[in-house]
């Protein structure tokens, strides 16, 4: 399991030190990434958790999936990034947020937003979902923040760059795309509930 350390709040679900490996390819404005998120959120989050059959064995890790033939793509992702960045707990809920509210950041939406714009809406997003006492919406929107340079990009770009790169020599093309320890689980889809997860962790735990 390959993560930098900045990233370790892409764990959603069960503990570093797990010995099994889910890779989720999610991309937040694609509709079955939504789909298969809810179903994450629902059963293996518990399943995973403190008092989950499989705590300790399974951990669960959100890899962004830029699909760059949806124009909003780089925003919403980079907005996921610096959630992690300023408040690591606030990220899967602010995951789970922004796939319920997609529609905001398809395409036509967001044809007549400029980029800044965008970013706008996401940090409100963020607002609702991360602790006030933490003052960190500021912070989100200074890492969305355009650098000095012409095309030097924001202060997450670098995360973001890295979580393409991971999936790039990965071969993962479509969204979503599910890894069980390092290979593609094909048969791993949006549709599946608590049963097909069950059946297919019952199967695969080895430890």
């Amino acid at each position: 399991m390959a993560l930098q350390p900045s990233l370790r709040p892409l764990i959603i679900a069960g503990t570093f030190e797990a010995p099994h490996t889910l890779d989720i390819f999610l991309d937040y404005v694609c509709p079955f990434s939504a789909k298969l998120a809810l179903a994450i959120d629902s059963v293996l989050v518990p399943l995973l958790g403190q008092n989950g059959k499989y705590h300790g064995k399974v951990k669960a890790i959100f890899r962004p999936q830029v699909q760059p033939w949806h124009a909003s793509s780089t925003f919403v992702h980079e907005a996921g990034l610096a959630v992690a960045r300023v408040s690591p707990a606030s990220f899967w809920p602010f995951s789970l947020a922004l796939f319920k509210r997609q529609g905001e950041y398809f395409d036509i939406p967001t044809s007549t937003l400029t980029p800044l714009q965008i970013r706008e809406k996401l940090a409100a997003l963020a607002g609702e979902v991360i602790p006030p006492n933490l003052n960190a919406v500021a912070g989100f929107s200074d890492l969305l923040a355009l650098k000095g340079s012409p095309n030097g990009g924001t202060a997450v770009t670098d995360d973001l760059k890295y979580t393409i790169k991971f999936s790039r020599q990965n071969g993962i093309h479509v969204s979503p795309t599910v890894l069980w320890d390092g290979l593609i689980a094909n048969e791993i889809s949006s549709s599946w509930g608590e049963k097909e997860w069950t059946e297919f962790l019952e199967a695969k735990v080895a430890v």
